[in-house]
């Protein structure tokens, strides 16, 4: 490990000193930019526009552009870029991830290269953690790019797509990740290339990059619309499972979620509904509403995973405790939630488009980050995204201190250490903020502050707007505040003058999170700018991190453990054993995201030819050479399929394929009878006939514009519906992965050979039913032919 971190230092230091001596030079030109007026400085903007224009690399005129930022900053927002904040700046444009404090001023950083990748117009995402700072920063760093020359974006959800197209036009665009993948999403299901509101994907900024990129990396972006499957399934489900348990009726594994119905479970639902064998293929949908019911009952967790409100289940994001507005678990589980919890239980949804934020984002062709906390994840940054992190040094010398973590032995000994730390920082007027993991969490512990006397605000749930205030209030006189760890994440807490001589604002975290990376975001809240201050967390072996971890090692560990009269665990070592179980939980939840990327990875690799296929079928302007191309195709498969052997001997075959041609050019010239006993030969030469016929007609209608957007339309309409089959099944096929181990094959492979199988009978499928059918419109459009 020793080694490794000094690895890691000399790989930084040497970087960092590469990227120093452009500070420099961006430093020298300081003097040349001050004396400039307000007009001469904006026209720099035209005249780098130019150069670029000309050839020249953007990275070749970085130094005049940083300057040019910095300069404009000054006169415009009163902000002079620190030489920390160039540095950030220098490691964004190269597509790196710039690990800075809290407090340091990313969002100044990413004016800089946001700026100069401006200027290849071809446009720059600033993507933030929520709408909130989407706002806000549009508003303030909007008004520095707006004395440059340039324009400016806001893509938020709830806006038109007018006005998401003008965002998107813009030289720089502000808006949330998930919105952004859902706008390509949509974009490939549009009609025509006029509707889309993207432009190809070129250079992306993301704040927070530890949180977007990799937190919530587990939840793919989903389109969906309703579904048939039958709601009032689950409320008898869910009846049923909600006295089920553990180790009786079904077999739970918290450190994998994994949740197994016994053979009494079994027979328990077989009696219920009256049947012989619960695992006959006929009762499939019905197993798996009984699975997500018994997940929904076992697995989630009210004000943990979501919350009731107004008969609605809304889901909690599980890293920053927000509300996730608009989200729902998909396949089934929100419905199965609904029923435990007694609301309606509203349609399922079926996917129409998907897509994983790992490979949303590796369609930029640059992408850079910032956050406070990516060092953890520094070897799956550059496997995921192959993005680099580099460590920029503080401002100012970091004056907080972070205490060794206190373990105890059960949640009411922490509890106990937690109010009496709160009491003894209160009394002196100094502020605390309490992190927890969930809103579960929070609420329990206001309890005993509550009953202690102490005087308290607590933060969850609330509107991202409200949010900010509230933590930004933080670092006031005798404040006590309450709330998930992430609350407030990018936000600034300011202290009050007297605060700083009281030691400044104290954090106390309550439990360690699943990811070291957010114990470093919670501790990251004190101590911005030099200011002081201090962190401690507090935890207990009953925390939820622990139900992670492997059970018999757990008690194992339990029997040794020694503890002094406050329940505080002396012996052995815990915080040397509570950091190895948060490794092992966080890698755990880094093979997951590796699992779901690799399985996507083979429907990314379809999803990229059925896009290319998609913006082909938009572009094109013949669509008689659309019909062409796919009975070529569909009329080569079709022959092979009825006649493998020289001769047809048999009349099922004959029946079969005269059946097909019949479907594709209509009435025909010969009987299926008249096909037995011929040569392969000649049966190929009436197909020919067929074909050269039908084409000949087909040509005649080229210059129809009427017959072109019709034949085009059933194309894309075909395209999508089949596409959404094939989602379908895909998922199917992922549903049976893990059994797939066995016999020594790697389940990958396997699964992406399926996976290929599957594509292929999808294209064909494409092309059988646009012969098929495009014989309707060529009839109606053809002069003398009957209508239909």
């Amino acid at each position: 490990m020793l080694s490794l971190m000094k690895r890691i230092f000399n790989e930084d230091s040497a970087e960092l000193k590469r990227l120093y001596k452009h500070v420099t030079s961006i430093n020298e030109l300081e003097e040349k930019m001050a004396a400039l007026s307000d007009e001469e400085l904006k026209e720099a903007t035209q005249y780098l526009k130019e150069k670029v224009a000309e050839g020249v690399s953007v990275l070749d005129i970085k130094e005049e552009a940083f300057a040019t930022v910095r300069e404009a900053s000054k006169r415009v927002l009163g902000l002079r870029h620190y030489d920390v904040q160039l540095l950030g700046g220098l490691v964004l444009i190269e597509g790196g991830i710039a690990e800075m404090r809290t407090g340091e001023g990313k969002t100044l950083v990413a004016t800089l290269p946001s700026y100069l990748r401006a200027l290849e117009g071809k446009g720059v995402h600033v993507i933030t953690a929520n709408e909130y700072l989407a706002k806000r920063d549009f508003e303030q760093m909007g008004k520095l790019f707006n004395f440059l020359g340039l324009t400016v974006g806001l893509n938020i959800s709830q806006i038109s797509e007018t006005e998401k197209r003008e965002a998107y036009n813009a030289d720089i665009t502000y808006g949330t990740g998930t919105e952004f993948g859902f706008d390509l999403l949509r974009d490939n299901m549009t009609s025509s290339f006029e509707e889309r509101v993207q432009r190809p994907l070129h250079y992306a900024i993301v704040d927070e990059v530890d949180s977007i990129l990799i937190d919530e990396a587990r939840t793919p972006l989903i389109i969906a619309s309703k579904s048939d499957i039958a709601t009032e399934l689950f409320y008898i489900t869910s009846e049923i499972v909600k006295n089920f348990e553990d180790g009786n009726q079904y077999e739970f594994y918290p450190e994998t979620k994994q949740i197994v119905l016994t053979d009494n479970g079994a027979t328990e639902f077989e009696q219920a509904f009256g049947l012989n064998n619960l695992y006959d293929a006929e009762h499939r949908e019905l197993l798996h509403n009984i699975m997500q019911s018994l997940r929904a009952h076992v697995v989630m967790r009210k004000d943990v995973d979501y919350i009731v409100k107004k008969d609605e289940i809304m889901l909690v994001d599980q890293f920053t405790g927000r509300i996730m507005e608009g989200r729902t678990f998909s396949d089934g589980l929100h419905q199965a939630i609904e029923a435990k919890e007694g609301v309606t239980v509203k349609d399922e949804n079926q996917t129409q488009a998907s897509i994983t934020v790992q490979n949303y984002f590796r369609i930029y062709k640059i992408l850079s980050g910032m956050t406070g906390s990516a060092t953890p994840s520094k070897k799956e940054f550059f496997e995921t995204y192959n993005l680099r992190v580099v460590a920029i040094p503080t401002n100012k010398p970091n004056a907080r201190i972070d205490e060794e973590p206190l373990v105890y032995k059960d949640y009411e000994s922490k509890v106990a250490k937690i109010v009496e730390e709160v009491e003894k920082h209160n009394k002196i007027g100094r502020p605390v903020l309490i992190g927890t993991t969930s809103i579960e969490q929070s609420e329990k512990l206001s309890g005993y502050l509550e009953k202690a006397g102490i005087k308290y605000k607590i933060l969850n749930a609330k509107t991202e707007e409200d949010e900010a205030n509230i933590i930004s209030q933080a670092g006031q006189m005798n404040q006590v505040m309450l709330s998930t760890n992430m609350a407030g994440r990018g936000t600034d807490i300011i202290l009050d003058p007297a605060v700083r001589d009281l030691g400044g604002l104290h954090i106390i975290g309550t439990e360690l999170h699943e990811s070291e990376r957010i114990d470093m975001q919670l501790r990251g809240r004190a101590g911005r700018q030099g200011d002081p201050g201090s962190t401690q967390f507090i935890i207990s072996i009953e925390d939820d991190i622990f139900n992670s971890y492997d059970k018999e090692e757990m008690d194992r560990w339990k029997k040794k453990i020694k503890t002094d009269e406050t329940g505080l665990i002396v012996s052995p070592n815990p915080v040397k054993f509570v950091l190895k179980v948060q490794s092992i939980v966080e890698g755990g939840h880094f093979s997951a995201r590796n699992h779901l990327l690799k399985l996507d990875d083979v429907v990314n690799q379809q999803r990229k030819i059925v896009y290319e296929k998609r913006d082909q079928l938009l572009a094109n302007t013949n669509s008689a050479a659309l019909i062409i191309n796919s009975l070529q195709s569909h009329l080569s498969t079709t022959f092979e399929t009825y006649c493998p052997a020289e001769i047809i001997t048999e009349a099922s075959a004959a029946d079969g394929l005269y059946e097909e041609l019949t479907l594709i050019f209509g009435e025909l010239p010969f009987q299926a009878s008249d096909l037995v006993d011929l040569e392969k030969e000649v049966i190929k030469g009436k197909i020919d006939q067929l074909y050269e016929n039908y084409i000949n007609e087909i040509k005649t209608l080229e210059t129809n514009e009427d017959f072109q957007a019709q034949v085009k339309l059933l194309y894309l309409q075909n395209l999508d519906r089949s596409w959404v089959v094939h989602m379908e099944m895909m998922m199917q096929l992922r549903e049976g992965f893990n059994i797939r181990g066995y016999g020594q094959e790697d389940p990958y492979r396997l699964y992406e050979l399926e996976g290929f199988e599957e594509f292929k009978h999808f294209l064909a499928e494409l092309d059988a039913q646009a012969s098929k059918q495009s014989r309707m419109i060529i009839q109606h459009f053809l002069p003398g032919e009957e209508k239909e």
